[in-house]
Formats: C-alpha cells, sequence, structure tokens
C-alpha cells in the first residue's frame, strides 16, 4: 500500500536531470508537466548547499510543459520540436530528454524521439525517469545506462592499461559531491591510475563518456548506488568491476581503501605504501596539534552520535567518528530508502568495520520518524553529535547539541569545493564538528562556562 512521508530527504527520478547537468557539457531537456523541473531543481540543488543552478539548468532547463492536450493526444511532436529549440539555443555537447509522470503515463517513447535526432548525427538521449520509477537515485542509474546505451554505443573496446572508471556518489543529491569525485580520483591518481570522473569541473566531459569502453576495471565507491551501472557494463564491455561499499574518511579507511585498490589493479605494492606513509604522517601531525585542545576541553566534548544521511555517508562517516575519534553510535539511519538485496548490501559495508553496532543501524525514509527516534534515544543527553539535514539541526538547535551538515535538505550552508572523503577530509570533519563547540555559546577559547 502506498504511503505518504514527512520530511523527505531525495525527490523523484526526474531528478536525474542534475545527473546530466553534472556532466560538463550536458543539457536536460524536460518532457513532463509545468514546473516539474524547477521543483526537482530547487531541491536538489539550492536545498543541496545552495550550488547554484548553472548553465541550461533549473528556469533555463528547456521543457514542453505538457497538458491536458499532450495528455489527450500524446506528447512526442511536442517534444521533437523542443529538441529541436534545444539544440538551437544551448550550447552543449550531450543532451538528454527525460520523461516524467506525465509522459509517462500516457506512454509517450522518449527514447524512440531521441533516436530519431541521433539517426542524424546529433548528440542526443532519451530515457523515462517517470516519478513513479523511483527516486533519484534510481533516475541517476537510469540516465547512466541510457547514455551509455544511446550515445557510447556498441563499440569494441580498447583496454587501456590503468585506466579506470569511476562510479559513486550521485551529482547534488551528496551535496559535496565535487569535493568527493575530485578527492577520490586524487586518491587513485596516487597510485599512478589513470581515472575518469564523468561529472564535475575536472572531468573532461563527453570524451571521458566515449572511453568508458576502453578502461581497465570500473570501480563503485558505494554501498549500493551505481552497482546497476557497473554491472551493465561488464555485459555490454566485458569490463570488471571492482565493488568497494564504503566512501573512505580519515587515515584508517583511507590507507585501507587505497591498499585494497592497489591490490585489485596490480599496483607495485611498495608504491602503494609509499603513498600511505607520506599521507599518513602529513595526516598524523596535524591530528596531534588537534589533542590539544580535545585535553583541554574533553570534559565538555560530544561522543554519542547519531547519522541521517544517504548510505554511502551513513557507512563511511560512522566507521570515522567511531574507529578513529572514538564516538559511540546511538542511532545510523539510512535515509536513500535501498530495499531487498541492496539494503543487504548495506549491511554488509556496515558489519565491515561496526559490526558490533549493527543494532543502531536503521533503515528509514520518513524523516518525521528519524526526528521522533532521535528525540527519543537522546533524552535530555548534552553530548551528543547530530549529522544529517536541515531537520535534524532542528533537533540539534533545540536541544544544544552538536551538529553537522551532511545530507538533504541543506538550506542555511554554501557548499562549493568541500568534502570529507580521504585524509583531507578526515581532518575537515575534524575542523567542522568540533568549532561547534564555539557555536553553542557555552565555551570561550580556554574556560568552559556552565
Amino acid at each position: 500500500m502506498s504511503t505518504l512521508i514527512e520530511k523527505p530527504r531525495f525527490s523523484c527520478a526526474l531528478a536525474a536531470q542534475q545527473t546530466v547537468l553534472a556532466i560538463p557539457g550536458g543539457i536536460p531537456v524536460i518532457h513532463a508537466g509545468p514546473g516539474c523541473a524547477s521543483k526537482a531543481a530547487g531541491f536538489a540543488a539550492f536545498q543541496s548547499g545552495l550550488q547554484g543552478e548553472g548553465y541550461a539548468g533549473r528556469t533555463h532547463i528547456s521543457c514542453t510543459n505538457a497538458g491536458e492536450k499532450e495528455v489527450v493526444f500524446g506528447g512526442e511532436k511536442n517534444l521533437e520540436q523542443v529538441i529541436d529549440g534545444a539544440l538551437k539555443v544551448l550550447k552543449g555537447d550531450l543532451y538528454v530528454a527525460l520523461s516524467g509522470c506525465t509522459a509517462g503515463i500516457i506512454g509517450d517513447d522518449t527514447a524512440q524521439v531521441a533516436s530519431g535526432f541521433a539517426r542524424n548525427g546529433r548528440p542526443v538521449v532519451g530515457v523515462d525517469t517517470a516519478g513513479f520509477k523511483g527516486n533519484n537515485y534510481i533516475g541517476h542509474e537510469l540516465v547512466v545506462n541510457a547514455i551509455i546505451d544511446q550515445y557510447v554505443g556498441n563499440v569494441t573496446p580498447s583496454v587501456k592499461k590503468g585506466l579506470i572508471n569511476l562510479w559513486s556518489v550521485v551529482p547534488y543529491q551528496d551535496p559535496f559531491w565535487r569535493g568527493d569525485i575530485e578527492e577520490l580520483k586524487s586518491l587513485l591518481e596516487k597510485l599512478g591510475l589513470k581515472v575518469n570522473t564523468f561529472f564535475g569541473y575536472e572531468s573532461e566531459g563527453v570524451s571521458e563518456w566515449k572511453d568508458i569502453p576502453n578502461a581497465e576495471y570500473n570501480l563503485i565507491v558505494s554501498p549500493w548506488v551505481g552497482l546497476d551501472i557497473v554491472r551493465h557494463l561488464e555485459k555490454k564491455y566485458k569490463t570488471p568491476f571492482i565493488h568497494y561499499k564504503s566512501l573512505p574518511m580519515g587515515a584508517k579507511a583511507t590507507s585501507r581503501f587505497l591498499r585494497t585498490i592497489g591490490k585489485e589493479t596490480g599496483v607495485d605494492p611498495s608504491l602503494v605504501e609509499r603513498v600511505i606513509a607520506k599521507e599518513e604522517k602529513r595526516y598524523y601531525e596535524y591530528f596531534i596539534s588537534f589533542s590539544d585542545f580535545v585535553a583541554e576541553q574533553r570534559n565538555v566534548l560530544p561522543y554519542e552520535l547519531y547519522v541521517a544521511s544517504d548510505a554511502e555517508y551513513a557507512v563511511g562517516l560512522t566507521d570515522y567518528l567511531v574507529n578513529e575519534l572514538g564516538f559511540l553510535p546511538y542511532g545510523i539511519y539510512v535515509n536513500d530508502d535501498p530495499s531487498g538485496d541492496k539494503a543487504e548490501l548495506v549491511k554488509e559495508a556496515f558489519a565491515q568495520t561496526l559490526k558490533e553496532y549493527e543494532d543502531k543501524l536503521f533503515f528509514q525514509a520518513d524523516g518525521g520518524l528519524i526526528t521522533t527516534d532521535i528525540e527519543k534515544r537522546l533524552g535530555k543527553s548534552k553530548k551528543a553529535l547530530i549529522c544529517g539535514s536541515y531537520w535534524e539541526r532542528c533537533i540539534a538547535k533545540d536541544t544544544n547539541s552538536f551538529f553537522l551538515h551532511l545530507s538533504l535538505p541543506i538550506s542555511s550552508e554554501i557548499i562549493t569545493s568541500s568534502t570529507y572523503v580521504g585524509y583531507n577530509g578526515g581532518l575537515r570533519l575534524i575542523e567542522k564538528i568540533y568549532s561547534y563547540a564555539f557555536n553553542r555559546g557555552n565555551l570561550s577559547s580556554r574556560t568552559h562556562v556552565e
């Protein structure tokens, strides 16, 4: 039976328009009712750390604005005209037509319309992303696989030694996606690997997408999002994939990540260890300097941990905060709505480093129920760190708890290139978490005031 959820943390499949916008030169064209594209962008861009609309985004997105006429007579002709107009007006390298609920209900074939342009040499892809297909995590996978099938196409791979296709966070839905992808790429390049990232400012755009079949490996850094992509690529191009089930944060997890990837890709172990030794030396020198603050203010610092985010961050962040900073998890809420075998993958990822806390892991997409459970577990405690969205920020404010923005919606913090991934991300987390002590109003530079 269908249910309503309170305080949602994700959008519908159509919000995968943001996946297209994250591709340099990517232009989304929407076949949906009035307001759908704007609402999706408002949530996934502006409620994601105020990341902005970008070129051809939000108010500039081409849309059919399908209405009663299209419902009665069909809207494929209208979509064809809008795509033709977008090709003439908007400068891009890849145009992706995405259909919403209206088109999905009446059966308009977006891919068929797009194929007419593709046959004439135009870089146009069509994909059905009607809202009832699932959330925008699912929409992201649908869009990526459509681009692979319709744009990259059936080609014979010419495998390049050391080339990796990186699949990880969902652009915009992860508010730190730009920095996360850049940091993962940087870590892999330290091992001498070449990396296709596909999204963000460091990507070379459509040339990387055309290069997908030539990769030696596909690397997925995520418990479940992107798994359908790499399985599809394995079947289509016979490219093996490496599944790393959590985002590496801090020294222990990042060193473990580098050793695992190095072993899987055949990198010289001595090179891997040299990279780790250099990075850990720098990391722990900074970490030791931070320990002075902990020693002085230890009586007022938090140790209870609550996390509300998608699976990637729920696993990666909890691993770091528990196993390196000494927090105790009281409630870890996975809200990207994995089900069945996908939920089992999240449990497996969590158990790899946090097995003794499996009873603190919850799958909950309803933000209202998350709020109720946190408040119940929190009680009158003043020793909690709450990591999550605007909704959890309200709990932290009401209870004078520590807080860290981690997941959507985020409307009171600007995010550009920030990341909590890797060695640098771990240090950044320390700065963000413990600087909050001064924002609570009960801590001076040296004196705790009751």
